[in-house]
């Protein structure tokens, strides 16, 4: 249910509908825009007849119910679009944002290289895996800590916000110590320990859609991080496994649109696995942009053919560059800003 409170409501009166809410075992929500407060009641669904009570307290202006089975995510809740704020970028609200960096962070010479170039071509955000999660027990795992320090020595000297996936629910604190936005990969969509864990820290979460989960699935999952109480969620399309092997991946750029009408939550496109191969990454970046992505999560890497994770699918710094020339062009005829 969707609480909507009067514009004139005081915070005496929300307080007293939320303790009320409370008082009948449901969890209370907060959401907070230019047109006032709406307080989302999560539960079970028993005795919601017994919320509609709520109504006739003081500065509240209707009860809502929500159809969705994703209530925190859904645009019923909340019909103005998300943004939100890392450091002094805006993801969400028109403007496209790149990510860019290695798959896996592997040293401090590839890591330096190609921060620089990705900083001096535009992006605003450094991608870098220190944990990766591998479907080999042989293949590189990533340097873990080391890898967060070399991303933290990375942010300082490029002036770069970071991005870096955490994959076990032991390991959030200390990688939200490192990262400003912790990644949630393909693998982990519905492991939903760590889905929780994240939902508990203040940083922002990159979510990334399974390979297998459906858009209603997809969405579900990113409830579990908001009924934690971290609002910060970006979702990434990222490619889903069909029966077609000439790419890595099916990048389902139909779920752009759709997710931009199911949710208010920002989407971004990884088109780098979704394509497999860095001869598609352009073009399908370029249709991202086009469906209506707010960003993109790009690999790049300065030695592709040395590295040790996903080389064949990450430009080199020289594409990158007109890659990002290509998208200030697109985003411009769209009206907005790359």
């Amino acid at each position: 249910m969707l609480v909507i409170m009067e514009e004139k409501a005081t915070p005496e009166e929300v307080e007293e509908v939320m303790e009320r809410i409370r008082a009948l075992d449901y969890e209370c929500h907060r959401i907070e825009d230019e047109k006032g407060v709406v307080i989302g009641a999560i539960g079970n669904g028993r005795g919601r007849h017994r919320l509609q009570v709520v109504e006739c307290l003081s500065g509240v202006e209707r009860v809502v119910p929500i159809s969705s089975p994703y209530k925190l995510a859904s645009r019923e809740t909340k019909k103005v679009k998300s943004y939100l704020k890392v450091n002094d970028i805006e993801i969400g609200n028109g403007r496209v944002v790149v990510m860019a960096g290695p798959c896996a962070v592997e040293s401090e010479e590839q890591l330096m290289e190609t921060a620089g170039a990705v900083s001096e071509a535009g992006a605003s955000i450094l991608r870098g895996g220190a944990f990766k999660p591998r479907t080999s027990p042989y293949s590189f795992q990533g340097l873990g800590e080391e890898g967060l320090k070399l991303l933290a020595k990375a942010r300082e000297r490029f002036r770069l916000s970071v991005v870096t996936e955490v994959t076990n629910p032991q390991d959030v604190d200390l990688v939200a110590s490192y990262a400003d936005i912790l990644q949630i990969g393909a693998r982990n969509a519905q492991n939903f320990s760590l889905l929780k864990e994240v939902g508990c820290v203040g940083k922002p979460v990159l979510f990334k859609r399974g390979m297998m989960t459906s858009v209603e699935e997809f969405l579900m999952s990113a409830e579990y991080i908001l009924s934690e109480g971290n609002g910060k969620v970006i979702l990434c399309e990222r490619g889903i496994r069909t029966f077609e092997t000439s790419t890595r991946n099916t990048l389902d750029i139909s779920a752009v649109p759709v997710l931009k009408e199911k949710t208010h939550l920002p989407v971004i496109v990884d088109p780098s696995h979704a394509a497999g191969d860095w001869k598609y990454v352009s073009s399908l970046s370029m249709a991202a942009v086009a469906a209506g992505a707010d960003g993109l999560l790009i690999e790049v890497h300065p030695w592709p053919e040395r590295a040790l994770s996903d080389g064949s699918q990450s430009l080199k710094p020289d594409r990158f560059r007109k890659l990002m020339n290509d998208l200030r062009q697109l985003a411009r005829l769209m009206g907005k800003d790359a």
